[in-house]
């Protein structure tokens, strides 16, 4: 086979405000690779088929990264993806295999061994792009969650933001599943559509509705899962119920900005909230193997919903995360970079 073009997407230099396409990030064709005669030293090859934009990856273009590592200017970005194995000398997998981690931003990738990588058995047959999705990191983060910090009981009253996206949605139906009442918030009126078909009791599009007057009429609330911070995160401690539980999943109104800050912090003591935050990954492994048991059959069946808005090449990954910092994208975002 002849050479092939292996495009990437290289992180450009850090943003001091939104990223800024061909910029930030810049998407290289310059590249080529001989899928079968390529050394792969005992290792395999990976075409990519799927990449997951999400907006943590914000936090990974500054020194260091926000979790501890972050991009390097002048190399591929990485993001959660999934890989088809098209040719392989280790024992670990074989070709045709699928397998799901992150990924090198890049059409073809060379790795010398799975680490950090899973094997994907895609028993219920669900699209490969819901494997970074409510079946991925996305999924396993509402699910961690819930399951670990929100000490639900009957009665309580739940406030979910960006319920439309793939971790707040999913969100709203384990709340809902457990029978509780659910307002949820997110920017656009296909959202809320979204959100009220999926089970939300009160949906409200923030941008044309004021929070504080629905957290004032429908709360106060028990449970807030935020990805927001700054005023909204404000406005629920307001709207909290004595003891409330409060769940930081993001804060991406400072992403862009070099922080939102927040007023209302002696809510905190005077109604007795606990402040959660956490990184799934560390609190995944105990939910690991319940999840794959029942996630996966779930949304074959229909019973969990979730959207995805598709965007198709890797030259698309800049606008995508774009989008995402912007709250433009209409629902999950997904790169989908080959058929596999």
């Amino acid at each position: 086979m002849a050479p092939v073009r292996n495009g990437r997407v290289l992180f450009g230099e850090y943003p001091t405000g939104y990223p800024e396409p061909g910029k930030t990030t810049i998407y290289d064709d310059s590249e080529t690779i001989d899928v079968d005669t390529v050394p792969l030293n005992g290792g395999f090859i990976l075409k990519t088929l799927v990449l997951s934009i999400d907006p943590y990856m914000r936090n990974l273009m500054q020194p260091g990264g926000g979790y501890g590592t972050g991009y390097v200017p002048g190399k591929p970005i990485f993001t959660p993806g999934i890989g088809l194995v098209v040719r392989s000398e280790s024992k670990e997998v074989k070709a045709g295999d699928h397998v799901c981690g992150h990924l090198v931003a890049e059409e073809f990738s060379i790795k010398p061994s799975l680490g950090g990588l899973t094997i994907i058995d895609n028993k219920h047959n669900i699209p490969w792009s819901t494997f970074v999705g409510v079946a991925g990191m996305p999924g396993q983060t509402a699910y961690v969650g819930w399951k670990e910090f929100s000490n639900w009981k009957q009665g309580d009253v739940v406030f979910v933001t960006t319920g439309a996206g793939p971790v707040g949605s999913f969100v709203i139906q384990l709340a809902k599943a457990d029978g509780l009442k659910v307002i949820a918030s997110a920017g656009s009126d296909e959202k809320v559509a979204f959100m009220k078909e999926i089970g939300a009791d009160v949906a409200f599009n923030y941008k044309t509705t004021d929070t504080r007057e629905v957290l004032s009429k429908e709360g106060p609330i028990d449970i807030f899962w935020d990805h927001v911070g700054g005023d909204i995160l404000d406005a629920a401690l307001d709207a909290a119920n004595i003891g409330a539980r409060f769940i930081e999943c993001g804060m991406i109104s400072g992403y862009n900005t070099g922080g939102a800050p927040v007023k209302n912090l002696m809510q905190v003591i005077t109604k007795d909230i606990t402040l959660r935050g956490f990184v799934f990954a560390r609190s995944m492994p105990k939910y690991l193997e319940e999840f794959y048991a029942t996630v996966p059959e779930k949304i074959a069946k229909g019973e969990l919903k979730y959207t995805e808005d598709v965007s198709y090449g890797l030259d698309k990954v800049g606008d995508v995360i774009l989008a995402v910092q912007k709250g433009t994208n209409k629902a999950k975002a997904i790169i989908h970079v080959a058929d596999g």
